[in-house]
């Protein structure tokens, strides 16, 4: 089991997660965060420094982001595990679930 990061997220990377999380697994996508599943250690730093709710365990993902347990997964088949998200940097590119996601107008 892992944290996963949900739809709250997009277009918003406020990246206080990336901040607290001690093993550095959170990857920066094109329009959201993500975790990558085999460098998390469950630690749960991340879900709570969270501002707006997107992290969650994966167990507990409410039903209506149910496709983000997989997406944050499946992020990861090109990328594997570089082991560390900075080595990395933005990657410049979504999963399927998060591209077909309108984007949020401008406030």
């Amino acid at each position: 089991m892992t944290y996963i990061i949900a739809e709250p997220c997009v277009d918003i990377k406020d990246k206080s997660c990336i901040e607290e999380c001690p093993v550095d697994c959170i990857y920066e996508g094109e329009r959201m965060l993500y975790i990558q599943p085999d460098e998390c250690v469950d630690c749960g730093a991340c879900e709570p420094v969270c501002p707006v709710e997107a992290i969650y365990y994966e167990d507990d993902v409410p039903s209506q982001w149910k496709d983000f347990t997989n997406a944050n997964a499946e992020f990861f088949e090109e990328l594997g595990s570089p082991g560390g998200a900075s080595k990395v940097g933005p990657t410049g590119r979504d999963h399927k679930v998060v591209l077909s996601i309108q984007k949020k107008p401008a406030e």
